[in-house]
């Protein structure tokens, strides 16, 4: 065993399956390539396990007993927010549905939640003028979202010859459009889909396809773009108009203010809480320097 918490020893499966987790994350967000940061991951696979390990040691401590009526009063919860029983057990992983585990698990969840109500509390009230300055001094978390408009040209493959049959087109109608030709009319004469119309109207972040919206927010107001690809065919755009981002007022967000001033003492006293369970516990890494595996030299 790689991992020993206060004599406790951590299935070597249960950090491999930590350290993929955070290793995926990481490549869908394009922040890493191969194996070059895996004993970075592999540090922090330990160190989630060790936390959640120690939080449950001390919640055993704290909180030595659970009734079965708050154990099943939070089963039933968990199984309505489900959709029901089957629902339930399918979401945990348990189809057969092992009664005793889960209400082990179930348990062991309301130890914990105990355990942190008493850490968390008490819980702050802030005042006007505390929740004025945070929200000044946070103003970027209370903006309302950048809004553009947009019309486009868009050709799909479909009764053409070849790609580049229709890229050939593309480019000749931006061709016009930088001219001076009316945007909006050669879209409704040549776009594929006759039932959309050139202008998409005002959108937000997140309304149309990644590859389209990375074009039209990066562009300047009046600004055609090059010809782009998608799959749904090939696209121009123009940037008619924009809203930018602006803060919303304090008195409109002032709850939203209030609950994550108080979100903010949680992960401050939660943060704390575990700094000193690991500066009290006794941690054994027996394989700290695990590299990635791959047969790469780096």
């Amino acid at each position: 065993m790689a991992l020993i918490v206060n004599g406790e020893s951590i299935d070597d499966e249960i950090i491999e399956g930590e350290f993929r987790t955070i290793k995926g994350h990481f490549e869908r967000t394009l922040q890493v390539a191969c194996c070059e940061r895996d004993p970075e991951f592999r540090a922090m696979a330990k160190d989630n396990i060790a936390s959640r390990i120690l939080l449950q040691q001390e919640a055993v401590k704290r909180v030595p007993e659970v009734t079965d009526d708050a154990v099943g009063s939070r089963l039933t919860k968990l199984i309505e927010q489900a959709g029901g029983e089957e629902q339930f057990y399918m979401q945990i992983g348990m189809p057969g549905g092992d009664a005793s585990m889960v209400r082990e698990q179930v348990s062991n969840g309301v130890r914990m939640d105990q355990m942190m109500q008493a850490i968390y509390a008490p819980e702050p009230e802030p005042s006007e003028s505390e929740m004025r300055a945070h929200y000044e001094g946070n103003i970027k978390l209370y903006l309302t979202e950048e809004e553009i408009r947009v019309s486009h040209i868009s050709l799909n493959l479909s009764g053409a010859k070849s790609r580049i049959e229709v890229y050939n087109l593309m480019r000749e109608l931006r061709q016009k459009a930088l001219a001076g030709a009316d945007f909006d009319a050669i879209g409704a004469e040549h776009n594929s889909n006759k039932d959309t119309p050139p202008d998409l109207g005002w959108f937000k972040r997140g309304e149309f396809m990644e590859e389209f919206e990375a074009i039209a927010f990066s562009m300047s107001k009046d600004e055609i773009s090059p010809v782009f690809v998608t799959q749904l065919g090939f696209h121009i755009a123009k940037l008619t108009d924009r809203k930018p981002a602006v803060p919303k007022p304090f008195d409109e967000v002032k709850d939203t203010v209030r609950l994550r001033m108080i979100e903010q003492h949680k992960d401050e006293k939660f943060n704390a809480f575990v700094d000193g369970l690991k500066k009290a516990a006794k941690i054994e890494d027996t394989d700290p320097d695990e590299g990635c595996g791959c047969g790469a030299s780096h």
